[in-house]
């Protein structure tokens, strides 16, 4: 069944890339020299360089690794995801809108804001988990900060991501319970991308939490987010498709200048965790 769900995932990867090859993104161009795609080109480019200190390790010592690698990174304002939103997240098929994160849903740039019907900056890891807020750092890293609708991000609130729950309007296939968030099945893997990343790069450091991944659901306050099980599964079934490629190179090309080393390797997440 999993092998199944890979094939219909990298089916429909390969699709999207056809789409978004007419993007303007002159650094991941530069870098795609063969049909296999920019995702083959760039990830062998970048175990060479990017990754070379992290390359054959496991456990704590890749984690270590990585943690460094990507710590390299620009920080940005709360004002100023605004904007990289509208360049990171941008439909493929309308450069006017971008894709909102659980709903799926495509919404003009210009609807920002905390009104009914706008979109906001969405934490994927929830801001609570931790207690950093909107500060510059985990407040502000665009490698888990996604355009989503205000009400939708209402009702994910600070839940953990398990499986299970009920749908709600405009959830695009998302459900919720009363301790936890199921996103829909196209992005499940850039959910849990997006949490390894944090429990990555947020190690205790700079005066932040120490964000860790763990087998709960309702942590509250703490700086934890679950469920780690659930979370790996999620990574296996949904793997990278071209939408969270490009959005990986844009971020590294245009913005923080950092990766998601996730992306590029999802099978760290396995010899992480």
């Amino acid at each position: 069944m999993l092998a199944i769900r890979i094939g219909r995932r990298r089916a429909a990867a390969l699709a999207t890339a056809a789409v978004l090859t007419g993007l303007a993104v002159p650094s991941l161009a530069a870098n795609t020299a063969t049909a296999t795609g920019p995702a083959a080109q760039t990830t062998a480019d970048y175990d060479d360089t990017y990754y070379k200190d992290a390359v054959g390790k496991t456990g704590d010592d890749l984690k270590a690794a990585l943690h460094t690698i990507i710590s390299d990174q620009t920080k940005l304002s709360y004002d100023a995801v605004w904007d990289a939103l509208k360049t990171t997240d941008q439909d493929p098929a309308d450069s006017g809108s971008v894709i909102l994160l659980y709903s799926g849903l495509s919404r003009s740039k210009s609807a920002n804001g905390g009104d009914s019907g706008d979109w906001n900056r969405e934490h994927v890891w929830a801001k609570s988990h931790g207690d950093f807020g909107t500060a510059t750092g985990p407040g502000t890293d665009i490698h888990h900060l996604r355009p989503e609708d205000v009400t939708v991000n209402g009702v994910r609130g600070n839940k953990d991501f398990d499986d299970g729950g009920s749908a709600f309007t405009d959830g695009g296939g998302s459900l919720t319970d009363a301790d936890s968030f199921e996103p829909r099945d196209a992005v499940k893997g850039d959910v849990a991308r997006m949490i390894f990343y944090m429990a990555t790069r947020y190690e205790g450091g700079d005066g932040f939490a120490d964000l860790e991944v763990n087998g709960s659901v309702d942590n509250g306050s703490d700086p934890y987010i679950g469920k780690v099980s659930v979370l790996k599964t999620w990574n296996d079934e949904d793997p990278p498709d071209a939408f969270e490629e490009r959005r990986n190179q844009v971020i590294y090309d245009t913005y923080q200048h950092n990766r998601n080393p996730f992306v590029d390797h999802p099978e760290w997440v396995g010899a992480i965790w």
